[in-house]
């Protein structure tokens, strides 16, 4: 009787696995089943992913992305491919991926450890630095100068966790306000009620770049974090992810991402036809010439 039971568990079990491998690395299949792909984008993940209205989202990632899944279609044989956008958030994004709702996500989420145990990430396509943005009146240089001050960040990302390990942070009290996303944290910041803003240096230089009054805003500090930057992608999917992460070492390879980041953050873009002004840091062409998904904790390391 008792093995009897054990064998049946073990079946049960095995099966199960079964199906959770067949879950898991069937992202091409569904595709090329469905004919469609579902693209997680942000609304408002400066130059990177972002909404210009009516259901339209652009930037750097999510025109990698667009590239991408034009070689995905290509490499399935497809004749049409429908891509779905499904707007993510900070604290969304992965869950969504996890469960098969996105695809793939396409808009600023850090590539760490903790998140690899989660999720998979393509090669890093662009290395961040957090920083600090405030009004250009404010007076505050620093992390110093953020005692007894509301700090907003964006609920579901790290930056205040940053800013708080960050060693200059040692004795300095500050409040935490939080944002639903990026625009409402900018708001805060905007509005009064933040006196600062600790967020991915590129997310703060794109939301001065569409304020009211860009000249009225200005990034300040010390680099809070180095972080690698990365589309994100579900976890034990080797096929796909090659498929994804061939795709980018081609157009890094052939210049094209680097045309791709000029595009979105040194010219003029929509809506408003401002520039972000932000050309590749030394980091982000390192990441380029030497395509890997290392999560942020080896750069720390450096």
């Amino acid at each position: 009787m008792k093995k009897s039971m054990i064998v049946k568990a073990v079946a049960v079990a095995a099966t199960l696995a079964a199906l959770g491998t067949a879950r898991a690395d069937d992202t091409l299949k569904k595709i090329k089943d469905s004919g469609a792909v579902t693209m997680g984008v942000r609304e408002s993940s400066g130059a990177l992913s972002y909404t210009l209205g009516d259901g339209k989202y652009v930037g750097y990632h999510v025109e990698i992305c667009s590239r991408v899944l034009a070689d995905v279609q290509k490499q399935l044989g497809l004749a049409k491919m429908e891509i779905k956008y499904q707007p993510v958030t900070s604290q969304n994004r992965i869950p969504l991926v996890q469960n098969g709702t996105v695809d793939i996500e396409c808009g600023s989420t850090t590539n760490n450890a903790t998140r690899q145990k989660d999720v998979a990430f393509a090669v890093t396509t662009y290395v961040e630095e957090v920083r600090i943005a405030v009004k250009a009146n404010s007076g505050i240089t620093g992390i110093a100068q953020l005692n007894g001050r509301n700090v907003a960040t964006t609920t579901g990302t790290t930056s205040v966790q940053l800013l708080r390990k960050h060693e200059r942070a040692d004795g300095v009290d500050f409040k935490e306000v939080f944002g639903k996303d990026h625009a409402d944290s900018f708001l805060l910041l905007e509005s009064g009620r933040a006196d600062a803003f600790v967020m991915d240096g590129q997310i703060l230089a794109g939301n001065i770049a569409k304020a009211k009054n860009p000249a009225d805003f200005k990034i300040v500090g010390e680099v809070l974090s180095v972080e690698p930057i990365a589309i994100m992608i579900r976890k034990d999917d080797p096929a796909f992810k090659k498929a994804v992460d061939d795709s980018i070492k081609g157009m890094m390879k052939s210049g094209d991402i680097a045309k791709v980041y000029d595009k979105w953050f040194v010219q003029a873009i929509p809506p408003s036809n401002t520039k972000v002004g932000l050309p590749a840091s030394e980091a982000t062409k390192m990441a380029w010439a030497n395509p890997n998904d290392k999560p942020v904790e080896e750069y720390a390391k450096k």
